[in-house]
């Protein structure tokens, strides 16, 4: 008979647009764990303060509306053939919160302590019976501080641009590379910046820079990092 492998919360976090997203939902599917991407909660947040006005003409947001409007607003997910597909109230709108507008304005949303509050409280529900697999920015430093596994992906701005930029155009988004460029360096020195809980690595965290990894070859680094920390717990 086969042992009973133990349930664990895996916790990756990194830089936009650093690939992390996509190795997380191959890892949870491979081991059979729920996949949450927690940016798609703060992007959908930040959807809603669009379509309300919340975003002002100078781009800063109108933080006691919003703020306000928390309780009126629920994020769940709907899986669709393996696929993450974001509900805002019961609406799909997963290809609408992946549009170059909402990523320009999803960093100073995610920054309001309050909507960081809310959404981390959802976060760590999804979390109580382990077995899932959650990636963002703060995951393995404040929603799961005790998660068994963590990741830290990086890669360089450039590059993570690139990605992002063949993405957006292979979907059809008119854009730019040096405006997705611009809008990664942004996003990067709000997120690091910001004065709740800000993007940095956790101290026991396993770091990876994949800037020069093939996609299949990050998938079995995460895949043979999970083995090993199963191992050992086991």
């Amino acid at each position: 008979m086969t042992p009973q492998l133990p349930s664990i919360i895996i916790a990756i976090d990194g830089y936009s647009s650093s690939g992390k997203s996509s190795m997380a939902k191959v890892l949870a599917r491979r081991i059979g764990y729920r996949y949450i991407d927690s940016g798609a909660m703060y992007r959908a947040v930040t959807l809603y303060a669009m379509r309300n006005g919340m975003i002002l003409a100078d781009g800063k947001v109108d933080e006691p509306a919003l703020v306000a409007a928390l309780p009126q607003i629920n994020i769940d997910f709907n899986v669709d053939n393996f696929n993450q597909r974001t509900l805002l109230n019961g609406e799909d709108v997963e290809d609408e919160i992946r549009q170059l507008g909402v990523s320009s304005n999803v960093s100073p949303v995610a920054a309001i302590p309050a909507v960081r509050h809310a959404l981390v409280a959802m976060q760590q529900k999804m979390g109580e019976s382990k077995e899932i697999v959650m990636d963002g920015r703060d995951i393995g430093t404040t929603v799961f501080p005790d998660a068994e596994m963590k990741v830290f992906v990086n890669a360089s701005a450039e590059t993570r641009a690139r990605r992002r930029y063949i993405e957006l155009t292979e979907k059809g988004v008119e854009t730019t590379y040096e405006a997705v460029l611009e809008n990664v360096v942004g996003r990067d020195y709000i997120d690091e910046n910001r004065a709740e809980s800000p993007l940095r690595r956790a101290d026991d965290a396993v770091d990876l820079d994949n800037s020069n990894m093939t996609i299949e070859e990050q998938n079995e680094w995460l895949y043979n990092l999970y083995n090993s920390i199963i191992n050992k717990l086991a």
